[in-house]
């Protein structure tokens, strides 16, 4: 998975039509989410298109999540969220403000506002789970 500086860095050259190409790109290139995982309990509550966060394991307490949505452009929003937290300690992830990591994106005035309003329950989710860890 690239890196959120990565994804910024060709973000920022890019413009219209671009922009959404690179995110259904991001989307497709994360780690494919077996369907037996895509559970009530691992959907993200909030989000207009289907959203599943699973987190997977958690290797040196680093986190490694797995995701996915049925709609393509949220699958690359869903990419970038995790982008900024995989493979990071759980500490580092349960005080990190994720939000303004994703702030360079400016997704509110990039996308419309039904594919960006389930990112904070994104970002949410995995904060939790990486706190629930920190606090083991």
């Amino acid at each position: 998975m690239r890196t959120l500086s990565d994804i910024l860095e060709e973000y920022e050259f890019l413009e219209g039509d671009d922009r959404y190409g690179l995110l259904i790109e991001l989307g497709r290139e994360l780690e494919p989410m077996p369907d037996a995982l895509k559970t009530d309990a691992t959907l993200v509550r909030g989000c207009s298109a289907a959203v599943w966060v699973y987190p997977a394991s958690q290797e040196d307490d680093r986190l490694h999540f797995l995701a996915d949505s049925n709609a393509a452009i949220t699958k690359g929003i869903v990419a970038l969220v995790i982008s900024a937290v995989q493979d990071k300690p759980a500490a580092e992830v349960a005080g990190m403000d994720i939000a303004d990591a994703l702030a360079p994106f400016d997704l509110r005035n990039q996308l419309s506002s039904n594919r960006t309003q389930g990112v904070p329950n994104m970002i949410g989710l995995v904060q939790q789970h990486a706190a629930r860890l920190a606090a083991a």
